[in-house]
């Protein structure tokens, strides 16, 4: 099963939109985004993805409500922190790294994901893979990048437009 993971896209339609596509090509079957998705009218354009979409609150997300019920028909949206399993392993997502770390050491989850940063971080803390996909939007540091990762496999590949 591949999954996409993105965080902070901040409302780049254009970037969401060639996300999408490259996603559908390598038939990624659920999306994790973790946080600053920002409006109703951007999950428009995630939808078009074809898969589910399980996201987390980001500190700019505005419209909380609106982001809520418009992610229902393909989705679901937490405030703060989501845990779930999925083909065997435990996730965690959160949009701020805080106690990443700690979390990691645990020994608790196989994938960790955050965002808030806008900066790419793959590492390996004991058996957790901790990712943060960077910045979808390139507003902040100019690299426009995800994640598609297949799971259970754990393998994963940036990808970068």
């Amino acid at each position: 099963m591949k999954i996409g993971i993105i965080a902070d896209s901040h409302e780049n339609m254009d970037l969401i939109d060639q996300a999408c596509e490259i996603m559908k090509e390598r038939n990624v079957e659920v999306i994790f985004h973790a946080g600053d998705i920002i409006s109703p009218i951007a999950l428009k354009h995630f939808k078009n993805c074809g898969c589910l979409m399980i996201a987390v609150f980001g500190n700019n997300d505005g419209e909380k409500l609106f982001l809520q019920e418009n992610i229902k028909s393909f989705g679901n949206i937490f405030s703060g922190i989501y845990e779930g399993e999925l083909a065997g392993k435990r996730i965690i997502m959160m949009h701020e790294p805080k106690a990443i770390d700690s979390i990691a050491s645990s020994g608790d989850y196989d994938l960790i994901i955050y965002g808030h940063t806008h900066e790419i971080d793959i590492r390996k803390v004991g058996n957790s893979l901790i990712i943060n996909p960077g910045e979808l939007c390139g507003y902040l540091k100019g690299k426009r990048t995800f994640v598609i990762m297949d799971i259970p496999s754990m393998e994963y590949e940036v990808i970068e437009l």
